[in-house]
C-alpha cells in the first residue's frame, strides 16, 4: 500500500497550555495569524496558490491540521505556542481534500478522486498526526464533501455529496447520480472499510428528492448525525448505530427586512425580501435537541441568516437581517453580494468555554465571524471577529480557551491577501475588533466602508470626518467620527449631493474643514473612466457649492493616480489647499511627486516636488497630507501587504519656508522627516496581517492623532478597518 510522507519541516514537541474559566464578560481577541503558504516546502514557487479550507485539532489542541485544496494536501500548524504558530509541513494525498477530522492520534481526510461530474469518486486518507505520515484508507460511494468524527469515537459520517455541474442546463436539478451519507465504524482512530453502511437520502426532501445532495454532517452526544441537504434545503437527522433515517425535515424560508439587495456602489438598507430558501451549507449540534445552520444558499436560495431548529424540525430562531447588520456597523458588508447572498453565513461551530457556551457564525463574503452565547432560547450577540478573507472552517478549542479560524482565499495572482490560519483567545480584555463602528439610525445600519481620506474638526476635539471613495461612486459621502469612545463611533453620514442629488463620477479621496461648517474634497480622477480630478468645496449638508478643475499645465502630465490627500495652509488671501499628488505623473523626475497648492482667493495654482522612498517590491505613493502646528504629515505607503509590506510611513515637512513655485517653472523640493514607521502599529493594532492602504491621517483640536486604512468595500479583501488612536502629537514625534 502506498504511504504519503510530511512535506517540509516536522513541528516542535507539543505542550499543553492551562485551561482558565470562561465569565461571562469575557471577550475572543485574535493573538496571531498564521499564512499557509509559509507550509510550502522548499523548493516550491512561493506564488503557489494555498488555501485552509476545514480545519481540525489534535486531542491536546496543539497542533492544527487543515484540508488544502489548490495543492492537495493537507497541512499541519504547530500552535503549543498559540501566539507564534509553526509551520508543521504538508502531506499531499494525491486529489483535492474536501475535510477533515480527527479521532485519536489519527487525522482523517475526505479526498475528491473524481474523473467528472457523472462519475464521481473518493477515499478516505489516514494521517497520523505525530509521525506526519498519511496512507489511502477507504474507497468512498463518491465525492466527499464534510466528515465528522462521533463524539465516543466509535463513528466517522461522510456526506458524499456528488456536487452538480453548475455550467450544465444552467446547474438545474436533478443531475445524476445522486448524493449519499456514509458511516464507518472506527477502531483507535482506523476506519473499518468493511464497516461501511450507505444510507439512501432519495425522497425525502421536496427540492429535487431523487437527487439530493448533502453537504455537512455533525453529531450530537446521543450518536445522531444532523446532514444538509444544501441545494435540496433539507435537513436529515440519521442514527449512527443504525444508519437508519430517524428524522427529517425541510428547512424552509425566512425573510428579511432593512437590508441592501442591490449591487449599486452605495450602501442603502432600506430594502426587503421574503420567501427566501434557507438552503443551509453547515450544521452544527448545540444540544441532543437543538442544532444550527447557516442559511448560504447555493441553488436558488440563502436567507442571509442562521437559524436554530429543534430535532423535529420547528424553527426556534432565526437570525433575520441582524447578523447582516452587525457585518454592515462594522464596515464589512460586501455590496458586490447584495444582488446574491449578502454577507453570506456559511461555517458553524458550537461548544462550551467553562460556564459559558459559544455559537459562531462564519460570514463568508463579509470575512467576519459572528458570536454569540447560547441562553437555550434566543442567543445573544457578543461580538464579531476579523478573519481573514474567505472564512471556511471554524474550530473552537475550548480546553485551551482558543478558537480558531481557516480562511480559504489566496490572492496571490493579484498581489492580494494570502490564505491564513488565524487563532483567537478567550480573556477577559475588552474586544479590539472593530476599532471603528457605525450605528443604527431609525432602524437600519449606517452603511460604510472604503475610508480614504481624514480630517479633524477645527474646534471639537475629537471629532473627526472621513470619506469613502469610488467603490462607492453611487452614494458619495462624508462620515461624522466620534473618536473618543472605543471603538470609534460613525453617527452620522452626509451624502455628497450635486444638485440635490447623489453627485456622481467622483472618487473621493482626501477631505479637509473650511473652517466655516462645510468641506473641501480633493476627487482623483480617471480619464478612462470619465471621471475628472476636481477640488470641490461642499457646505454642512454635502451639497457641492464649487468645483474646481485642475490647470492645464498639470492635466497635460496626467496618469489616473491623482490626489490622495489635501489640507489648509495659511489664513486670509494666503490661505492655500495643498494636495499630495499619489504617483509620479509623466513630468515628474523618477521617484519623485509634487504637492500641489491652490489659493480659493485668487485661483493661483503651484507646487514642490516630494522625494519617494524606495520600493523593494511594487511601488511607493503618497495617500494623505495633513496640517498641523506647522508641519505637514505626509503618509507615505507601498501597496504589498502581510509580510510583504515594508513601508507605511508617517514624514513630517516644515512649513516654515514652504514655498511652492509656479507649475511653469522649477520646481523645489521640500526636505522630508521621518515621524513614525506605522508598521508595526498595523500589526499590533488587531494582531493580524498589516493591510495596504493607510489612507487618512488626522490630528484633532486637542493635537491627538489618529490613522485610518481602507478596506476596499471588502472586495477581494478581508475587509478590515484599522483605526487608530496614536496619541498626543508629542508623544509621535
Amino acid at each position: 500500500m502506498a504511504r504519503y510522507r510530511l512535506l517540509g519541516a516536522l513541528a516542535a514537541a507539543l505542550s499543553t497550555a492551562t485551561a482558565m474559566p470562561a465569565l461571562a464578560d469575557m471577550a475572543f481577541n485574535r493573538i496571531a495569524t498564521f499564512p499557509v503558504a509559509e507550509n510550502l516546502p522548499a523548493g516550491t514557487d512561493a506564488q503557489s496558490v494555498t488555501s485552509a479550507e476545514i480545519i481540525a485539532a489534535s486531542e491536546d489542541g496543539n497542533t492544527l491540521i487543515y484540508s488544502d485544496s489548490p495543492l492537495g494536501a493537507i497541512g499541519f500548524v504547530d500552535i503549543a505556542d498559540p501566539r507564534a504558530p509553526r509551520a508543521g509541513g504538508l502531506i499531499e494525498v494525491e486529489g483535492e481534500p474536501t475535510s477533515v477530522a480527527v479521532a485519536g492520534a489519527k487525522a482523517i481526510a475526505a479526498v475528491n478522486t473524481s474523473e467528472s461530474y457523472t462519475e464521481p469518486s473518493g477515499r478516505l486518507v489516514l494521517l497520523d498526526i505525530a509521525d506526519r505520515t498519511g496512507e489511502p484508507s477507504c474507497a468512498l460511494a463518491g465525492q466527499p464533501d464534510s466528515v465528522a468524527v462521533s463524539r465516543d469515537g466509535r463513528f466517522l459520517a461522510v456526506a458524499i455529496e456528488n456536487e452538480r455541474d453548475e455550467d450544465l442546463n444552467d446547474g438545474a436539478l436533478p443531475q445524476m447520480p445522486a448524493g449519499t451519507l456514509q458511516i464507518f465504524a472506527l477502531a483507535a482512530g482506523v476506519p473499518d472499510c468493511d464497516s461501511a453502511r450507505t444510507v439512501d437520502l432519495t425522497g425525502l426532501a421536496e427540492v429535487a428528492p431523487e437527487d439530493p445532495e448533502p453537504e455537512f454532517v455533525d453529531f450530537n452526544a446521543a450518536g445522531e448525525i444532523a446532514v444538509t441537504l444544501q441545494e435540496n434545503n433539507h435537513v436529515v437527522i440519521v442514527s449512527a448505530e443504525t444508519g437508519e433515517v430517524t428524522g427529517h425535515f425541510s428547512a424552509g424560508a425566512g425573510s428579511v427586512e432593512n437590508v441592501d439587495l442591490l449591487d449599486d456602489g452605495a450602501l442603502r438598507f432600506d430594502q426587503a425580501a421574503g420567501d427566501l430558501r434557507r438552503e443551509p451549507d453547515a450544521v452544527k449540534w448545540l444540544d441532543d435537541e437543538r442544532l444550527v445552520v447557516a442559511n448560504e444558499g447555493d441553488y436558488e436560495g440563502g436567507a442571509r441568516s442562521f437559524t436554530i431548529f429543534s430535532k423535529g424540525g420547528d424553527v426556534l430562531y432565526d437570525s433575520g437581517a441582524r447578523l447582516e447588520h452587525q457585518a454592515a456597523l462594522a464596515g464589512h458588508y460586501p455590496d458586490k453580494r447584495s444582488d446574491a447572498k449578502g454577507a453570506e453565513p456559511e461555517g458553524l461551530e458550537a461548544a462550551a468555554y467553562g460556564d459559558a457556551s459559544y455559537l459562531f457564525v462564519a460570514l463568508e463574503r463579509a470575512s467576519l465571524v459572528g458570536v454569540y452565547r447560547d441562553t437555550g432560547a434566543d442567543p445573544e450577540f457578543v461580538q464579531v471577529l476579523p478573519s481573514g478573507v474567505g472564512p471556511e472552517g471554524v474550530l473552537a478549542i475550548p480546553g485551551r480557551n482558543l478558537l480558531v479560524t481557516a480562511n480559504e482565499e489566496d490572492m496571490v495572482e493579484d498581489g492580494g491577501a494570502r490564505s491564513h490560519v488565524m487563532i483567537y483567545a478567550l480573556s477577559e480584555d475588552a474586544p479590539a475588533y472593530p476599532t471603528i463602528r457605525s450605528v443604527m439610525e431609525n432602524g437600519r445600519p449606517i452603511g460604510w466602508g472604503a475610508l480614504s481620506g481624514l480630517a479633524a474638526d477645527p474646534a471639537q476635539p475629537g471629532r473627526l470626518y472621513a470619506v469613502s471613495d469610488s467603490f462607492y461612486g453611487a452614494e458619495p459621502a462624508i462620515f461624522v467620527i466620534d473618536a473618543r469612545t472605543a471603538p470609534a463611533r460613525i453617527s452620522r453620514k452626509i451624502v455628497v449631493r450635486r444638485g440635490g442629488q447623489p453627485a456622481q463620477k467622483l472618487d473621493l479621496e482626501g477631505i479637509v474643514a473650511d473652517g466655516e461648517g462645510g468641506f473641501w474634497l480633493a476627487s482623483e480622477g480617471r480619464t478612462d473612466r470619465l471621471v475628472p480630478h476636481a477640488l470641490l468645496h461642499v457646505d454642512a449638508d454635502g451639497e457641492i457649492t464649487q468645483e474646481i478643475a485642475l490647470p492645464p499645465e498639470l492635466l497635460a502630465h496626467e496618469i489616473r493616480f491623482g490626489m490622495e490627500g489635501i489640507t489648509r495652509v495659511g489664513d486670509g488671501e494666503e490661505r492655500m489647499l495643498v494636495m499630495a499628488m499619489q504617483r509620479p505623473w509623466k513630468d515628474d523626475p523618477e521617484g519623485q511627486v509634487k504637492l500641489v497648492a491652490y489659493k480659493p482667493a485668487t485661483g493661483e495654482w503651484s507646487a514642490v516636488r516630494y522625494r519617494l522612498d524606495e520600493a523593494e517590491t511594487g511601488w511607493v505613493g503618497l495617500s494623505e497630507i495633513t496640517a498641523h502646528d506647522g508641519t505637514l504629515y505626509i503618509v507615505e505607503r507601498d501597496n504589498q501587504i502581510g509580510t510583504a509590506a515594508r513601508i507605511k510611513r508617517l514624514y513630517g515637512v516644515a512649513l516654515d519656508g514652504f514655498s511652492p513655485a509656479p507649475l511653469d517653472g522649477a520646481l523645489p523640493i521640500v526636505e522630508k522627516v521621518l515621524v513614525r514607521d506605522l508598521i508595526e502599529d498595523m500589526r499590533t493594532a488587531t494582531n493580524g496581517y498589516v493591510v495596504d492602504k493607510i489612507e487618512g491621517f488626522a490630528v484633532d483640536a486637542a493635537g491627538e492623532a489618529y490613522f485610518v486604512t481602507d478596506n476596499d468595500g471588502v472586495d477581494d479583501s478581508s475587509g478590515e478597518t484599522v483605526f487608530m488612536r496614536l496619541g498626543p502629537l508629542d508623544a509621535v514625534n
